[in-house]
């Protein structure tokens, strides 16, 4: 199979296009987008192993922040818990993104593989419902706020490796006794926020994909509202199995280029 990285042209082509829509698609539905998109990636040799999370992180910004516009805007939160927990996101990534563009390919591939496995039990847990239920409130106040904004933070620096933010955040937001529906508006808008930071010191160091990076972009950018607009029901536990199975095979293969890699250098 021949490697798209290989084209030389800027100009994004329609796997990377198809990439960016069914993805953003799944994530605006709940199912995730970093870690379907990396196992795409990891499948079809779109990036280099070590431009993964940098690619991730720049193609998937802008259908974001559309996301974020659209759930900030329909389900209620209190306005600072949502501000502290979204600025410590952009802190977190801030630092995290700085870090993860200066790994080498080995560390990249490990750090990925594990992001993966992470992903694929946070769905599982999600399919078997042992999600924390949560609780009523729509705000946090004093040590409970504290925690979740120095949580988050973590959360947003990790999250540039490719783990995904949504499933902390929605246990962090859980367990803090806050209705789970608010972890929506805080997820989104975290990511709305330390996307930019982290694609900027990405973009600074030249760590991502540009072509496929804009492939994601605008692919993105029509499959978000077509999932929260046009989408009325799909079979999304049918779906998240799916997704599991194609994310165990990602993980593998690259822990086993990892390997690869250790035993060449040895």
């Amino acid at each position: 199979m021949k490697d798209l990285e290989d084209d030389p042209s800027l100009a994004p082509r329609l796997p990377e296009l198809v990439t960016g829509f069914v993805t953003n698609f799944f994530d605006t539905l709940g199912i995730g987008s970093f870690a379907p998109t990396t196992a795409i990636f990891k499948f079809a040799r779109m990036v280099p192993d070590e431009l993964i999370p940098g690619t991730l992180n720049v193609g998937h910004t802008l259908p974001v922040i559309l996301q974020a516009i659209i759930f900030m805007t329909v389900i209620r939160v209190d306005s600072t818990t949502l501000i502290s927990m979204m600025g410590g996101a952009v802190v977190g990534a801030w630092f995290g993104a700085g870090w993860v563009a200066r790994l080498p390919k080995r560390q990249v591939q490990l750090g990925v593989s594990a992001a993966l496995l992470v992903a694929l039990v946070a769905m599982l847990m999600r399919l078997l419902n042992l999600f924390p239920a949560g609780g009523d409130a729509l705000g946090l106040t004093g040590v409970a706020l504290v925690t979740a904004v120095a949580l988050n933070g973590l959360f947003g620096a990790i999250s540039t490796l490719g783990i995904g933010f949504y499933a902390p955040c929605m246990t962090l937001v859980s367990l803090l006794g806050m209705n789970p529906t608010a972890a929506f508006p805080i997820m989104m808008g975290s990511g709305a926020f330390l996307m930019p930071a982290a694609s900027y010191r990405f973009i600074k160091a030249g760590a991502y994909s540009p072509r496929v990076a804009a492939g994601l972009t605008l692919g993105g950018l029509l499959g978000v509202p077509v999932a929260a607009y046009l989408v009325k029901s799909l079979p999304l536990d049918t779906l998240r199995w799916l997704v599991m199975a194609v994310i165990l095979y990602a993980a593998i293969t690259m822990l086993r280029s990892a390997l690869s890699s250790e035993n060449q250098s040895a």
